[in-house]
């Protein structure tokens, strides 16, 4: 089993900030595998794109040069006529250009999306308690959109605009190369003033990032806690603090507009103060008769050609660094390693159900054991101390002990959600590290005080369990569990739509489906999670004779919420802060008259008072 320790969340916020990263770059395009041949497409074309911006002004001015000069008015049509073919042409390019970069752009989202979520279905319980739901959407959707424009819009931009500045280059140099080298010793100066602003725009853009992450965290907590918010009277207070992180986000967000605004203007301020020396060099030179006023315009247009594309570019770089900073934390998430996974090894649990029955599957319940099992959530704290039991295969235990005493650990590490930390958890004698977890939870189902329901119909929900299950399989599933007359009472029988998160349903109602959806598994290890504690008392009492007929075969472990439950349970485990301190029977406990005694004793008082 390969384990790893995560001393912080993998998400926290990070001071370090990495303008541009060719390995990121070079990552990014790996997603665009699926369409490969477009893309040499694309870039061929920005390559064509940027060779013909600035041949549009060279043509423009060898056409001033020589037609309109020499006063020729059909060299001057023909001119204009090329004029005009070459800006369709590069015109039409740029539809296409456009076309394929958004197509690229969208091939890399959709792979990026994919791949998160994908990586997100493998990742065991600890990584969702170390990392907030918020942080995860921002991942998924700001940060990914960020990449998205990088892509579609700043690479390619920028690739054309560099390409124009290096053919105008070009030409310059070959239009007069004295004057070019003036060009030259003033592109320095450029260089150092993007080199000054550049860190400051990359640390802008990451803290605006980071701060807009938190403002989604805080809104994905409030909506899943608004019960709560409203039951206390939180409004004003929660508005407060999220105000405060609006504040933090337009603070950084208006840093980063200020900074921006200061490199553009100055970029361009400085085109102009190089035309302008441009202008006094290139005329002392015509006055001296060293070049003449057709090289001069010629060389003029060109080099409106390089210094405007400076200003785009710094506008560019801006957007470039707040796609690298979404690029290196969704690469992040990507890349979280996860706390254990399966050994090469492991193998699967096998099934001992027989399906070849008239009646269907035959539950064959499995021996599951704790020996010296120590657990904690952080390896340093320990909730469950050295704790050894047996289930054989068709009995019952039941769970019970004060809130934190160590019952959903248990649940939790039988069901592979966790590893101990010491010790062995063993199914039909296997260490559950040599198993493989599919097959495990293929033969278990599981019911929890928390129900999750999923967008959709009743049926669809029962069904998450079996997805190859008919609707007879299913209304005989709910109609065992004497339950089939309550769901077809809902308005469109098991048809009814269940809205997000069941919001369409009673508490009770919601717990019955996932009630039946477990038992549509016939699954071989029963978890029951305070299962009937949102169910009302007659609910429970048509579902326990049910249960017990059920629960015959399989092996349950059930964290006992009510009476009924524990009295028909074979083995009775009393936890008191991780260690079991009594077990035994129903009535051999009572008989001891120790700590479980007096739990049972608070027990009948809340039932009789319920």
């Amino acid at each position: 089993m390969t384990l790893v320790q995560h001393p912080r969340d993998e998400d926290a916020d990070d001071e370090q900030f990495k303008p541009l990263e060719w390995g990121l770059i070079r990552r990014l395009f790996t997603y665009t595998a699926p369409i490969k041949s477009k893309v040499i497409i694309l870039v061929i074309m920005t390559i064509v794109r940027s060779a013909q911006l600035p041949a549009l002004g060279w043509l423009m001015a060898l056409i001033i040069k020589g037609p309109i000069t020499g006063r020729d008015f059909v060299g001057l049509a023909w001119g204009v006529a090329g004029y005009g073919l070459l800006a369709l042409t590069t015109d039409g390019l740029f539809h296409f250009r456009q076309r394929f970069a958004l197509e690229i752009g969208e091939t890399v989202v959709n792979g990026l999306r994919a791949e998160i979520f994908t990586k997100l279905l493998r990742q065991p319980m600890s990584f969702f308690h170390r990392i907030k739901l918020g942080r995860i959407i921002g991942r998924v959707t700001s940060d990914v959109e960020a990449v998205r424009t990088g892509i579609q819009d700043v690479l390619f931009v920028s690739v054309i605009q560099f390409g124009s500045m290096i053919f105008s280059a070009v030409v310059m140099a070959w239009s007069d190369w004295v004057l070019f080298l003036v060009v030259l010793a003033l592109a320095p100066v450029l260089w150092l003033i993007s080199r000054h602003f550049r860190s400051r725009l990359s640390q802008y853009s990451r803290a605006s990032q980071e701060s807009f992450s938190r403002v989604t965290a805080t809104l994905a907590e409030s909506v899943n806690g608004i019960r709560v918010t409203q039951g206390f009277v939180r409004q004003e207070t929660n508005a407060g603090l999220f105000r405060s992180l609006l504040a933090d986000h337009a603070r950084y967000n208006i840093a980063l507009a200020r900074t921006s605004a200061i490199l553009t203007p100055l970029l361009e301020l400085n085109s102009q103060f190089f035309v302008a020396i441009l202008l006094l060099v290139g005329g002392g030179r015509v006055f001296h008769g060293d070049m003449s006023m057709g090289s001069l315009i010629t060389f003029f247009l060109l080099a409106n050609q390089f210094f405007a594309p400076i200003a785009i570019i710094g506008n560019q770089y801006n957007q470039a660094l707040i796609a690298m900073a979404g690029a290196e934390r969704v690469f992040r998430l990507i890349d979280v390693v996860p706390d254990w996974v399966d050994e090469p090894t492991a193998v699967d649990l096998p099934d001992q159900r027989l399906f070849n029955q008239p009646s269907g599957a035959v539950a064959s319940g499995a021996r599951v054991e704790f020996r010296d099992v120590t657990f904690g959530y952080d390896p340093a704290r320990s909730v469950l101390h050295e704790v050894n039991f047996i289930a054989e295969a068709g009995q019952t235990i039941a769970l019970v002990g004060h809130t934190g005493s160590g019952k959903s650990s248990i649940i939790n590490l039988v069901a592979k959600f966790y590893l101990p930390t010491d010790g062995q958890v063993l199914v039909d004698d296997r260490d559950l590290r040599t198993l493989t977890g599919k097959s495990l939870h293929r033969q278990m189902g599981m019911v929890q005080q928390q129900n999750v329901l999923f967008s959709g119909t009743v049926m669809e929900n029962i069904r998450l369990s079996r997805p190859e299950a008919t609707d007879q399989e299913i209304r005989a599933a709910a109609a065992s569990l004497d339950c089939l007359d309550l769901l077809e009472a809902l308005p469109l029988g098991l048809q009814t739509e269940v809205g997000e998160k069941g919001a369409g349903l009673s508490v009770g109602q919601r717990q019955l489906i996932c009630f039946t959806r477990a038992l549509l598994a016939d699954p071989r290890i029963l978890l029951l999670d305070e299962a009937t504690s949102s169910i009302d008392a007659l609910t429970e009492a048509r579902l326990q004779q049910a249960l017990q007929k059920l629960l015959v075969g399989r092996t349950s472990l059930v964290v006992a919420h009510r009476l009924s439950t524990i009295r028909h349970a074979d083995l009775v485990l009393v936890l008191d802060q991780g260690r079991i301190i009594e077990r035994g029977s129903h009535h051999e406990l009572l008989t001891r008259r120790g700590h479980y005694a007096a739990l049972y004793r608070q027990f009948v008082q809340v039932d009789d008072q319920g």
